[in-house]
């Protein structure tokens, strides 16, 4: 059982594209979907969706609105559960605060990134962490080609690559929110291997 809190945060700002341009991505209603299913099945405090155009804030409101209040709910109780835990919000810093409110603790960022930060850490280490420690940690997830680099050093740490030694690694974000939430949250029944290098 989990001592710290743990939130999540689907972000589409800032992000990069291809060519390394800083961009606004736009927002997927299957993430929404299985980020939320995913995030209720590892019990996770809160999921934060930040997007900082209300056109898509519009849009958000009009799919978890159908699922909560609409005919969606009473059709599919399950996926209403799941969006129970959505809070959608402008800016990063919004999310941040209300995390704070509700938890009076400060919190930890953890980005999340293909690839190996200078200030990453093990999954192995992070789980023990959460297990043993009475804190508040929020996973940041990217979309489009990643996190901007300002953000990455902004955090407190970054968590592994998922697989950093493989030839391919471009996993769709919500595959990558469940893989990850497994490897922190989920059962040991697999042997955590750490990517990390040994000092």
């Amino acid at each position: 059982m989990k001592r710290s809190r743990v939130y999540i945060a689907l972000l589409h700002y800032p992000m990069y594209n291809k060519r390394l341009d800083v961009i606004t991505t736009s927002v997927t209603n299957l993430d929404l979907h299985d980020i939320a299913r995913t995030a209720r099945t590892y019990d996770v405090d809160g999921f934060f969706v930040v997007h900082p155009s209300e056109n898509q804030h519009k849009l958000i409101r009009e799919i978890t609105s159908f699922w909560q209040e609409g005919f969606g709910g009473s059709y599919n109780p399950d996926r209403k559960e799941a969006f129970d835990l959505l809070k959608l919000v402008y800016t990063l810093e919004e999310a941040v605060d209300m995390i704070t409110l509700a938890s009076g603790l400060p919190v930890t960022m953890v980005a999340t990134d293909a690839r190996i930060q200078p200030n990453s850490i093990s999954f192995n280490q992070l789980k023990q962490d959460i297990l043993e420690e009475d804190k508040a940690y929020l996973l940041l997830f990217g979309t489009g080609w990643g996190i901007h680099g300002d953000l990455l050093k902004a955090c407190q740490c970054s968590l592994e690559p998922i697989e950093a030694s493989r030839s391919y690694n471009h996993l769709s974000v919500r595959s990558a929110v469940a893989i990850i939430l497994d490897r922190l949250l989920g059962e040991n029944w697999y042997q955590p291997t750490d990517f990390l290098e040994k000092p």
